[in-house]
């Protein structure tokens, strides 16, 4: 039996809420862990998206023979992460080829129109059709019915350029900009 202090380890294991094999065995780590934990902070370097499973798969493909949870603890202990995926941004070019995305400068420059479809309580679908100026964000034209077509958005549209002139571009589903030409 040790003492320490005069005090045997029991007691004071027990005093410091501590368990006694803590106090026999050194932990010592593996003697790979740091050429480990090099290669998995270089390929986590190389291949930015890839988490702590995917590297191990490329350790074990380069001929270390690792197991995902030994990784797993290395990736926590390093603090590496997988960056959060960015949202996909919308489409930046036009019809005519060009990689900028039209800005609306003024009312009546740029309409946009889209459908959109829901249901009623009993099951049926409707559809309405919306047409907004992107400048003011004003809502144009809300047509509701149960089937809209190609006819509806003429008849929509050839109703606001007689009440309001026609846009300078039109743009449809956020991605097509045609421009309007008056004749």
């Amino acid at each position: 039996m040790r003492q320490t202090l005069g005090v045997s380890e029991r007691l004071a294991c027990r005093t410091l809420g501590q368990h006694r094999s803590t106090q026999r065995k050194v932990p010592c780590g593996a003697p790979d862990e740091e050429r480990l934990t090099e290669d998995i902070i270089e390929l986590t370097r190389a291949h930015g998206r890839y988490g702590y499973r995917m590297i191990t798969g490329l350790l074990n493909n380069v001929g270390w023979h690792v197991n995902h949870k030994r990784v797993e603890r290395i990736w926590r202990r390093e603090g590496l992460k997988v960056p959060q995926k960015q949202a996909r941004k919308g489409r930046l070019w036009l019809g005519d080829g060009s990689c900028v995305r039209l800005r609306p400068e003024r009312p009546n420059h740029v309409w946009s129109y889209d459908f959109v479809q829901d249901q009623t309580h009993d099951g049926r679908i409707f559809r309405t059709l919306n047409i907004i100026d992107e400048f003011t964000k004003e809502a144009l034209v809300i047509r509701v019915d149960r089937n809209l077509n190609s006819t509806d958005v003429v008849d929509a549209l050839t109703d606001l350029f007689i009440l309001r002139g026609p846009p300078a571009f039109i743009r449809s589903d956020n991605v097509l900009c045609r421009e309007i030409r008056a004749a």
